[in-house]
């Protein structure tokens, strides 16, 4: 059985499983020039059987307790990935990670899922730092961590690198507030 949580009336997470791997594939390739342009596994994705090998690294880093990725439904169609691309138990540190389909940018989705994780970290999981690491030119992602209230650490020069061309990151953290 797959676990979900609910973060609204509209969205809920549901945690990877290879049953799904079909339908993200499918995502992902009517959405591959858009998602391409940020994300350097796009290109590589070339079948579900490439998404299946994703979702079982993505379970067994669960497993370990260092990662968790769930698929994010809106209004019960899978729109995108979400998750703690790193979970830093000595650090007290989460790294929140996530992509969307161009379709459904715009309605407040991963605004509202980086919401629900952030409160989760703090809440569940007893995290101090929570950490988005975004291209610099990407401005949707950035305006997102601002709405968050997230604050901009820095500029890490040649961060990543999509297309064979260079990306800056910027970071973003907000710390638990101390009572």
């Amino acid at each position: 059985m797959l676990f979900k949580h609910m973060v609204d009336s509209e969205i809920q997470l549901v945690f990877l499983h290879e049953s799904l791997a079909e339908d993200i594939f499918k995502l992902v390739d009517s959405d591959r020039t858009y998602l391409s342009k940020w994300l350097p596994w796009v290109n590589s994705t070339k079948s579900s059987d490439d998404t299946k090998h994703f979702i079982k690294d993505s379970i067994s880093k669960y497993a370990n307790g260092t990662m968790m990725t769930c698929v994010i439904e809106y209004q019960q169609n899978i729109v995108g990935l979400i998750g703690y691309n790193l979970i830093d138990q000595s650090l007290q540190k989460v790294e929140i990670g996530y992509w969307l389909s161009s379709r459904y940018q715009g309605n407040g989705i991963i605004t509202r899922s980086c919401n629900f994780l952030i409160d989760n970290a703090f809440q569940n999981m007893q995290m101090d730092t929570v950490q988005i690491s975004v291209a610099k030119n990407n401005r949707p992602s950035r305006k997102v961590c601002e709405r968050l209230g997230l604050v901009l650490e820095g500029i890490i020069s040649n961060s990543g690198k999509v297309n064979n061309q260079i990306h800056d990151h910027a970071i973003y953290s907000i710390k638990k507030k101390k009572t």
